[in-house]
C-alpha cells in the first residue's frame, strides 16, 4: 500500500511540475555559445605579477527557475596566469655584469566549468554569482631565453582543479544576442605546496542563445 502511495505521489508531483512548466513559456532550457576577452592577475604571496591577456570561448546552458531566477552552466576554454621578469646577471672576472631581464610567462591552460545562479532585475538585465571550476590541461612556465636547456618548463605543485568564486552581470540585446562580464576573485590558492599563489581574472564578451 505504501509503495502505491509513493508512486501516486511521484506521478502527481511530476504532472504538477509539467503543467507548471507548460504554463510558463520561458521555462524551457536554452543553449548557446559565447566568447570574449580575459585579463588575469597572479600573486606570489604579496608580489603581484604583470597581468596576462587571453581569450575564452565555449558553450552555455540556462534553466529558468522562475521569471526572476535561473541556473546557468558553461564549458569554456581559456588560459590564465601572469607575467614577470628578473634581472639576468653574469660574473665576468671579478665584476657582475647585467645581461638584461629574463621574462617568465606563467600559463595555466584550462577547461573551465562555471556554475551560477542568476537574478533578473528586469527581463534583459541579470546579476549572477557562482563558482568556476578550472581544470588544468596544461601548466607551463615559458621564457624567451633558454633556461636549464629549454624555453618551456612544467609549472609544478599546481592543483589539477582550481576554484574561482565570481560575480557577474549580463545584458540581453535581443532574444538571441547578449553581452556579459564577470570577475573571479583570488580567494583560493591554486598551488599544492606552502607557497601562497593566487589568480583573479576578469572575463568580458558576447554570446548567442539559440531559440
Amino acid at each position: 500500500m505504501k509503495k502505491y502511495f509513493l508512486l501516486t505521489l511521484l506521478f502527481a508531483t511530476s504532472t504538477g511540475i509539467s503543467a507548471q512548466n507548460t504554463n510558463q513559456p520561458d521555462s524551457k532550457m536554452s543553449f548557446g555559445v559565447k566568447g570574449g576577452y580575459s585579463l588575469s592577475n597572479m600573486k606570489f604571496f604579496d608580489n603581484k605579477l604583470n597581468s596576462k591577456s587571453y581569450f575564452y570561448i565555449g558553450i552555455i546552458g540556462e534553466q529558468p527557475i522562475s521569471s526572476k531566477v535561473g541556473l546557468q552552466a558553461e564549458v569554456l576554454y581559456t588560459q590564465v596566469g601572469g607575467k614577470d621578469s628578473y634581472p639576468l646577471v653574469q660574473l665576468v672576472g671579478n665584476e657582475i655584469v647585467e645581461m638584461g631581464d629574463i621574462k617568465f610567462d606563467y600559463q595555466l591552460t584550462q577547461i573551465q566549468i562555471p556554475i551560477s545562479a542568476k537574478y533578473y532585475f528586469i527581463p534583459n538585465l541579470s546579476a549572477s554569482a557562482g563558482m568556476n571550476f578550472g581544470i588544468n590541461v596544461s601548466k607551463k612556465v615559458k621564457t624567451e631565453q633558454i633556461v636549464n636547456g629549454s624555453t618551456s618548463h612544467d609549472y609544478e605543485n599546481i592543483k589539477s582543479i582550481n576554484l574561482f568564486p565570481f560575480l557577474g552581470l549580463e545584458y540581453k540585446i535581443d532574444n538571441n544576442f547578449f553581452v556579459d562580464a564577470r570577475y573571479h576573485f583570488n580567494f583560493i590558492g591554486i598551488n599544492k605546496g606552502s607557497s601562497d599563489t593566487k589568480i583573479g581574472f576578469l572575463q568580458a564578451g558576447v554570446g548567442y542563445k539559440f531559440q
